[in-house]
Formats: C-alpha cells, structure tokens, sequence
C-alpha cells in the first residue's frame, strides 16, 4: 500500500512528470530531498542519524512500519520517508499515514519546495 493513490492516476505522474526519474526523500518536516541516481539508504541515513528511512510502497495501516537497510539500494521514481527513531516500532495509524501523504503531496507538488537534487 503507497501513499493511497491510485494505479491509474500513479500511472499518469509516471507519463508526465519529469520528476519521476529521481529519488524523493520527504521529511516529516516537509522538506524534499531529490536524488539523480541510485544509491544506498545508508547515505540518507547517516545524515540524518537521529531518522529511519522507509519507502512509501511499504506502509501499512495497524503495522509497524519496515525501515530499509543500510545497504538496500534507493530506486528512481519512488518516494522515501525519512521518520523519527520514535517512530519506529511502532504500529502506522490512518491519521499518521493521511499527514504523511498530505506533506509528501505538498512537498512534491510545490513549485517553489526546499529541495536538494545531487
């Protein structure tokens, strides 16, 4: 389950947003960190040591919510959530996962957006 969206209207981001062929990073502050090629979680991660990293495409409603290994490689195209340690281990509430989809929203689709693209 993603970030409630979709394969239809997923699919029409895919065909006309240049975006796609990069690495979103959203932060639960709302900043967006954009990445160009591939590469591993533990980059993110060591930057920001006191977050765990996880992708959009793993959050479920009532689980706790996977984070990704270190040496798990981040694939183009796909949104990234860099959370808290406090969160983790704990289980993904509708209302926590509606937030994060309404900042991943804002972030992404704001024009002028704090990003980062390497």
């Amino acid at each position: 389950m993603g970030l409630c969206a979709s394969s239809q209207s997923r699919n029409s981001i895919k065909h006309h947003s240049p975006s796609q062929s990069t690495i979103k990073v959203v932060r639960c502050d709302g900043k967006l960190q954009e990445l160009k090629q591939p590469i591993k979680a533990s980059y993110i991660k060591t930057q920001n040591p006191n977050f765990f990293l996880c992708s959009s495409e793993s959050m479920i409603v009532g689980m706790c919510v996977p984070e990704i290994s270190d040496d798990e490689e981040l694939q183009l195209g796909q949104i990234y959530f860099l959370l808290p340690l406090s969160q983790a281990h704990k289980p993904l509430f509708l209302p926590d996962l509606c937030a994060l989809a309404a900042i991943a929203s804002s972030s992404i689709g704001n024009a002028g957006y704090p990003f980062v693209v390497f």
